[in-house]
């Protein structure tokens, strides 16, 4: 990724896939690459090249990339492509390889959240360096992928885990909303979306993963506020009004640890790289970015990045893996961005 990327990724034009009008918002994920990228500049090249040798490490003969278990997988392969983008590698070979193995995988039947990774980790390959995924697939595809979205849609406006579930998730609304929008396609009856997302807020400020719970979480609250921000365009009004966003930042807030990153719940006492990232991130979102020890904040991440250029968890970790790489890689950006 060079600094010509860079360039390109802060005008207008940057993250606008083929065929997406120009008026329409940048995607919220490709909005979160140009930031987390220009934060990660600050970094030293060697330790940059670290992480991206770690990163590297874990991709598969076929092209896919590894989770612990071993063997490609779409979701750690989506979360090794966006650690690698946001630390501006240029191995062209990889996004090929990657990119014959998302092919593949068009031909398999795969699960939901597998299905939602193969989107992501396509769109992603698309944005940053023009290798297609979906240019041999039939017309009517991403249309086809939406259908089979809407067999999760509950009464509520949500989306369930399963096809059989009864009950939304907030992670699983959230994460079908940003696939829509990269598919460049409007998600059926946003604003029953959006009101099933805020429905999920509790008396603590947070929000919870299902309906019957009663005791927010960090990850359920990061969801709920990423999903009203993909949804407020098209429903054209403000969902995020200043007595959500500082009802939201009180409770994040309260979920910082003295180690100085965020905890999951307040049942659990160790704070953890995903909840950290995703809480923050939050915040920032939510426009209360003053509010954060940054130096603190650091303080908690560097530690967990092992010599192989990985992450770990959390404190209680053992074996560093793509996925809490990515959060990890993605917080220091986070934190070290001026924006």
């Amino acid at each position: 990724m060079s600094r010509a990327w860079y360039g390109q990724a802060r005008s207008l034009s940057y993250v606008m896939p083929r065929g997406r009008n120009i008026d329409s918002p940048t995607p919220y994920l490709m909005n979160l690459v140009v930031r987390l990228a220009t934060g990660l500049e600050k970094l030293a090249i060697a330790e940059r090249q670290r992480a991206i040798d770690f990163f590297l490490s874990r991709q598969q003969p076929d092209g896919g990339f590894c989770g612990r278990a071993g063997g490609s997988d779409l979701y750690y392969t989506a979360f090794a492509l966006r650690g690698l983008a946001i630390l501006g590698c240029e191995d062209e070979p990889m996004q090929k390889r990657t990119a014959e193995y998302l092919r593949g995988q068009l031909q398999q039947s795969v699960s939901v959240i597998d299905l939602i990774s193969l989107v992501f980790a396509a769109k992603f390959l698309e944005t940053w360096c023009a290798e297609s995924v979906f240019a041999d697939v039939a017309k009517g595809w991403p249309n086809s992928v939406a259908d089979l979205f809407e067999t999760f849609r509950r009464p509520d406006g949500g989306y369930a885990k399963t096809a059989e579930g009864r009950a939304s998730s907030t992670y699983q609304t959230f994460l079908i909303a940003l696939a829509y929008e990269l598919l460049e396609l409007p998600l059926p009856t946003p604003s029953n979306a959006a009101e099933f997302l805020l429905g999920q807020q509790r008396d603590d400020g947070g929000f919870v993963e299902i309906g019957v719970m009663r005791r927010s979480g960090t990850n359920p609250t990061a969801a709920a506020i990423g999903g009203l921000l993909v949804l407020e365009p098209q429903v054209s009004r403000p969902l995020l009004s200043e007595k959500l966003s500082e009802s939201v930042t009180d409770f994040l807030l309260s979920n910082i640890t003295d180690e100085g990153g965020l905890r999951a719940n307040t049942q659990i006492p160790i704070a953890d790289l995903l909840s950290t990232y995703t809480g923050l991130q939050t915040v920032r979102d939510v426009g209360a970015w003053s509010e954060i020890d940054r130096v603190a904040a650091l303080a908690f991440v560097e530690p967990l990045q092992q010599a192989s250029g990985g992450y770990l968890a959390a404190a209680w970790d053992e074996v560093e893996d793509v996925e809490y790489s990515f959060y990890g890689t993605a917080l220091r950006g986070l934190l070290l961005s001026d924006e």
